[in-house]
């Protein structure tokens, strides 16, 4: 044994100095081929081309220049066979802005700029700083504002033409530039560009050009990220998308691309020979995919006698007809989790509602949840992210589709909310929780609010508008459900054929009025976090649409007002959209409040707490003096300050300020009203618009603008 040991050493160290030779002959093969690439490069008239551009001096000239021309042309004929390299569309795209040769080489070099791979955005901001210049012509501009927009998908980076953005508006001056530059801009804005004096030069300029395409489609943008901001009514209808301008580029484009993807795969056919070896890794959890449907009877005996009786699996229907013609002969997968990839597995559970197969179903929910997902400690959740996403969209739809929840998923959110980042998956869990059937007052608080208001209060606002969405959604399905499985007698109430939640009418009342209770913290803490935003007030605003109508349209002997935090920033609103939803809920309120005291005096059994009546009563004396009265901050109304701390702000007519006319929401509806009622009136005094004759008719201006939640409110609690 010795003696085979000692034979090896001298081969080992014979491969050794052969490895060290080889190793030494590759990189003396590397340091020539790099020496031969750089020779190569440097007799490359491609390469010369570029560098005589990229050391070209200004005001040299063009006529007679043979040099520039045979370089122009070499560089030309390399773009329209092969495209551009990132750095030679950035050595041309600077002689060409720079004005180097003249404004008739710009246009020329601008019309081959074809890029083999990607557009450097540096060179695309470096060119939009030689339109500060003043030379470029306006023509020559409209052409490099076109290539831009071409080639916009093929720029690397967008941040540093985003940071420019307000040069690129100020370029909207233009007439001859305005069309394509709003084509750029729309590409660009984002949120944090939206401002309010953009919005303003946009009108502007719609009242100096028109109502355009492309004014149009920007303000529309504007409007979606800033409702508040763009209080002008858009047409519904408008031409979809910009013109395109990439006819000079469209079809050499064509051709590079086409061209390029031909060598790939022929580079590809060329190595197909050789294949690599993958790294094969074991999943540790699998059972989050959802498993095949075969059938339990397949995987028993066929010769056992006990199956005499013909079964059929699932696999063997093709349509809903053949699966009712023999659902009484139908036999279960055998794993149950298959039931949610099938859809005529989903609906023989609608339609037979097998108590065995929800059970079932529900043990091997609960196993791949909590135990493959929620308590799994080896990093399952993000090995396993693509299949958490995949079998969690999967159970909305099954949700969605059987309009009723599991209580193996309820079960899960409850320890899942208490882990909960607010960030993993947040579609998908606020979309489960939103099914949640109703919870017991003794125990809602602890697995449900006390959980989300921390997270509620350290979220962003888009979180924050999801979970109020997800509460309203929550709501919208108890109702619904107490409307449909409520009994005639009013007294028992069964939610859920599949779950053990009975509860009395009363139980059920508490329930939701916890609901709306803990709604309600939200979203007056939550607006003043995020400064009354409108976003968040439009959700808030659809959750107090569905409780003011919780009585007529759900049978619900169940009245609950919006809290003060809520109320006053809906009034005090600076988009008109939010106050004329306040008076929309304002009006259903009333006519809830209506049919519930006519109820109260034919039967005993129905009562609405007084407290309730003078709620209303004080928002309802509130709106009026705002919006119709004038008596805002009157001596005696609910909304009382001193004279000295109003004459101390010096605001005219103060008391006033928060009507139909001044109201911060409406003030630019009163202007327009007023110039299409006075249009020879070059002076604006609002003043002259006295009610009540005239205030009717700029109500029904209101109405036609949109605001019929204003026009309901009014008609049925004003004597006018």
């Amino acid at each position: 044994m010795d003696k085979s040991l000692n034979q090896t050493e001298p081969e080992d160290s014979s491969s050794a100095s052969e490895k060290s030779d080889c190793n030494r002959s590759i990189n003396r093969s590397v340091r020539l081929a790099q020496i031969e690439r750089r020779k190569n490069e440097a007799e490359d008239p491609f390469v010369l081309a570029l560098k005589y551009f990229s050391r070209v001096e200004a005001r040299t000239p063009l006529k007679g220049n043979d040099e520039a021309e045979r370089n122009l042309v070499l560089v030309e004929r390399v773009a329209y066979s092969r495209g551009l390299s990132p750095e030679a569309i950035s050595v041309m795209l600077e002689f060409a802005m720079s004005l180097r040769m003249g404004s008739s080489l710009c246009v020329r070099v601008l019309k081959f700029l074809i890029p083999a791979t990607v557009v450097p955005e540096e060179a695309v901001v470096r060119a939009v700083v030689w339109l500060c210049v003043g030379k470029i012509p306006t023509a020559t501009q409209v052409l490099f504002i076109k290539w831009v927009l071409t080639m916009f998908d093929m720029i690397d980076a967008k941040d540093q033409l985003r940071a420019i953005y307000g040069f690129l508006f100020s370029l909207l001056a233009d007439e001859n530039l305005c069309p394509y530059v709003c084509h750029l801009l729309y590409l660009l804005t984002r949120k944090e560009s939206v401002h309010l004096y953009r919005v303003r030069k946009l009108q502007d300029l719609q009242s100096k050009l028109g109502k355009q395409p492309f004014l149009l489609h920007l303000l529309s943008l504007y409007k979606v990220f800033c409702p508040e901001l763009v209080t002008l009514s858009l047409p519904s209808r408008m031409r979809v998308g910009f013109r395109s301008h990439n006819h000079p580029w469209k079809s050499a484009l064509l051709t590079v691309q086409k061209r390029t993807n031909a060598l790939e795969s022929s580079a590809v056919n060329l190595t197909t020979g050789i294949k690599a070896k993958t790294q094969s890794r074991k999943r540790k959890h699998c059972h989050l995919e959802l498993p095949a449907l075969n059938c339990a009877v397949q995987a028993r005996v066929q010769t056992n006698s006990c199956f005499r009786r013909k079964t059929l699996s699932l696999v063997q229907f093709n349509n809903f007809s053949q699966l009712l013609e023999n659902v009484h002969l139908v036999e279960l997968p055998a794993q149950m989790g298959s039931l949610l990839g099938s859809s005529l597995g989903l609906q023989y559970l609608d339609c037979v509602q097998d108590e065995s197969a929800f059970l079932r179903l529900n043990f091997w929910l609960g196993h791949a949840l909590q135990e493959e997902f929620l308590f799994c400690g080896d990093g399952g959740v993000s090995q396993s992210s693509e299949e958490v996403l995949q079998l969690l969209d999967r159970l909305l739809c099954t949700q969605h589709f059987l309009q009723e929840g599991f209580s193996s998923i309820e079960a899960f959110l409850y320890k899942f909310l208490n882990v909960w980042d607010g960030s993993l998956l947040r579609p998908q869990i606020l979309g489960l929780l939103s099914n949640i059937p109703v919870v017991p007052t003794h125990c809602i608080s602890r697995l449900l609010f006390e959980p989300l208001m921390q997270l509620f209060f350290t979220s962003t606002l888009f979180f924050k508008s999801g979970l109020i969405d997800c509460m309203n959604t929550m709501l919208l399905k108890w109702l619904t459900w107490h409307s449909v499985y409520a009994l005639d007698d009013g007294l028992d109430i069964s939610l859920n054929t599949h779950t053990s939640i009975n509860m009395t009418l009363s139980g059920f009342k508490d329930s939701v009025m916890e609901l709306v209770h803990f709604v309600g913290r939200l979203a007056t803490v939550g607006l003043q976090l995020e400064g009354c935003h409108s976003l968040l007030l439009n959700f808030i605003l659809d959750f107090y649409e569905t409780v003011c109508d919780m009585f007529l349209k759900y049978g619900l002997p169940l009245v609950v007002m919006p809290p003060a935090g809520v109320f006053y920033p809906a009034l005090f609103a600076t988009d008109p959209i939010s106050v004329d939803r306040l008076a929309y809920i304002m009006h259903r309120y009333k006519m809830n409040l209506i049919s519930a005291k006519s109820q109260e005096k034919q039967t005993k059994a129905f009562h609405i707490s007084p407290q309730i009546y003078r709620e209303f009563n004080h928002y309802l004396v509130v709106m009026v003096n705002c919006l119709w009265n004038s008596k805002m901050f009157k001596p005696g109304m609910p909304t009382e300050l001193t004279e000295e701390l109003l004459n101390k702000c010096k605001v005219p007519h103060y008391r006033a300020s928060f009507n139909f006319i001044y109201h911060p929401a409406f003030l630019s509806y009163a202007v327009d009203f007023y110039h299409k009622c006075w249009p020879e009136s070059s002076n604006v005094e609002l003043t002259s618009l006295k009610y009540p004759k005239i205030w009717g008719w700029y109500l029904d201006y209101l109405v036609s603008q949109g605001f019929e939640g204003l026009q309901q409110f009014i008609q049925h609690n004003v004597n006018q």
